[in-house]
């Protein structure tokens, strides 16, 4: 497939479809401080923040009367504070140049049109979501930070990096392919999928932890985090005690990858990848637990959850494709629609 096509456009795609990956990343971490500081009010309008393209530094550049103002739109306890106000907006400017970046993703994706279409319609599929997902951001707003409406948000993001994560990898596949797997069980694979579903399971408990943790930094004002873990529900001690399965079962699967592929491959430097972000979530996770809640490791344990899921996926794509190749080294057509 990659022979007919121009290697520098090829090479364009996949740099911009990576950073585009990575800066959902970002985005993902940086909405993480904003929940965790409790800047999602810090713009209680959007678009603009408050009223204004560019916001304010200072309380003064505010009109006197701007809380009846607020109030009148249904968010009484608008306050301004030019550090919450400016991490609301960092996140909104990092939203933004996604968008951007997907849409050069996109456009650069149109050079599959003559030989995988998928790829292409993959790509604008991703761009139609970045900007179903900008809208989404300003409804979070609209919604005065109903938790239902932040997680959703959330997931949201995961999907288009795990939408990403595939239309990248697709489009590499005669690389990738190249890679040796044929030592590798069958059975990882699967092990792999069980895997990432138990990663969204873990997710979806995490955001159910993370709603409870809003309403009690809120209830606590955002003050006296030491306290916050005395009021936490049963579900955060079974999403503690899940990361144990999560762990073991990957570090399986890392084993497994370690015995038999090459040193260096790219297949057992995505596992071990896996593994360092397992490992960090669980430290972030112990951390929350037993060091009073400390809010610059709550975007941390966030983003991780987010790697974890995206790493599993890559390496399920790697390994299929290193793995579904015929004796010629090319896709049968029944594998290629496996994909």
């Amino acid at each position: 497939m990659s022979l007919s096509l121009d290697p520098q456009a090829i090479a364009r795609f996949r740099r911009l479809g990576t950073l585009t990956i990575f800066a959902v990343y970002l985005v993902i971490l940086v909405g993480g401080i904003v929940r965790a500081s409790g800047a999602g009010m810090g713009c209680p309008d959007w678009p603009t923040c408050f009223g204004q393209w560019v916001p304010p530094t200072e309380e003064a550049q505010l009109p006197a009367n701007y809380h009846e103002i607020y109030a009148q739109r249904g968010y009484e306890s608008t306050q301004f504070n030019p550090v919450k106000t400016w991490t609301e907006y960092t996140n909104r400017l990092v939203g933004v140049s996604i968008g951007f970046l997907i849409f050069l993703t996109a456009w650069s994706s149109r050079i599959f049109l003559r030989t995988d279409k998928t790829i292409f319609y993959l790509a604008l599929s991703s761009f139609f979501l970045v900007g179903f997902q900008g809208w989404l951001g300003s409804t979070v707003v609209a919604s005065n930070l109903k938790p239902i409406m932040i997680t959703l948000h959330m997931l949201l993001a995961l999907g288009i990096v795990a939408l990403l994560i595939y239309t990248i990898t697709r489009s590499q596949r005669d690389v990738i392919g190249q890679l040796d797997g044929s030592n590798v069980s069958r059975a990882v694979r699967t092990v792999l999928k069980v895997a990432m579903a138990m990663t969204l399971v873990q997710v979806a408990m995490g955001t159910q932890v993370r709603e409870a943790v809003d309403f009690i930094a809120h209830e606590h004002s955002y003050i006296e985090r030491q306290y916050w873990r005395d009021d936490f529900p049963i579900i955060f001690y079974v999403h503690r005690s899940f990361s144990s399965l999560i762990l073991f079962t990957n570090l399986w699967v890392v084993w497994q990858l370690r015995k038999n592929v090459a040193p260096g491959s790219l297949l057992l430097r995505t596992g071990y990848a896996l593994a360092g972000l397992i490992v960090t979530a669980i430290l972030a996770g112990v951390c929350l637990d037993r060091l009073g809640m400390p809010a610059v490791v709550q975007p941390i344990h966030l983003l991780m959850a987010n790697m974890i899921f995206g790493c599993q996926f890559f390496l399920f794509m790697c390994l299929g494709y290193a793995q579904r190749r015929d004796v010629g080294g090319n896709f049968t057509q029944k594998e290629e629609s496996a994909y």
